[in-house]
C-alpha cells in the first residue's frame, strides 16, 4: 500500500519509525514503548505493542523487534515471541517530486500454522491490513502535511 506525501522524507521518517506514536496512526495498535532501555529506532531495538485486533478486539501486547533501520529510506519490525516471527510489518520511503512516496508492507513467516490461518481466515484478514494500512498512511500523511 503506498501514498504520495507532500513532505521530505525526514519528516515522514520520524513519524515512522517513532512506534512511541503508533496510537495517533493505527487503527489496531494504540499505543507502543520501547523496551531493554532502547529509546529509538535502531537494528536489533525492542519494543512492544498493545493491540487491539481488528480495531475491537481481543486485547494484547506483542513484541516487536526491528529488522531494518535505514534512515529516512527503510523501518522494519518483526513481531513474535521466543525468537519466532509471526509477522513483520514495514515501511519504504522513496523521495518523489517534492515530496515523499510511503509504502507500508506486511509479511506473514512462511511456517505450516500461518499458512493454515491464511488459508482459513486470510482474505477477510488480508483486507482488514490492507485497510488499516490505508488508514494509518493517511493518518500520517494528515501530520506530515500539516
Amino acid at each position: 500500500m503506498a501514498v504520495e506525501m507532500a513532505a521530505p522524507p525526514e519528516r515522514v521518517w520520524a513519524l515512522v519509525s517513532d512506534v512511541t506514536r503508533i496510537g495517533e496512526f493505527s487503527p489496531e495498535t494504540f499505543e507502543a514503548e520501547w523496551l531493554d532501555g532502547a529509546t529509538g529506532p535502531a537494528p536489533g531495538a525492542r519494543f512492544r505493542g498493545h493491540v487491539r485486533r481488528n480495531g475491537r478486539g481481543p486485547v494484547y501486547w506483542t513484541t516487536c523487534t526491528v529488522t531494518r533501520c535505514e534512515e529516512q529510506r527503510d523501518f522494519a519490525f518483526s513481531v513474535g515471541t521466543a525468537g519466532k516471527t509471526i509477522n513483520t510489518w514495514g515501511y519504504h520511503l522513496e523521495p518523489s517530486g517534492e515530496g515523499t512516496e510511503v509504502t507500508e508492507w506486511f509479511e506473514l513467516a512462511d511456517n505450516p500454522l500461518n499458512r493454515l490461518y491464511w488459508r482459513i481466515a486470510g482474505r477477510a484478514r488480508g483486507r482488514t491490513n490492507e485497510e488499516g494500512m490505508r488508514t494509518t498512511l493517511e493518518r500520517i500523511k494528515a501530520v506530515v502535511e500539516a
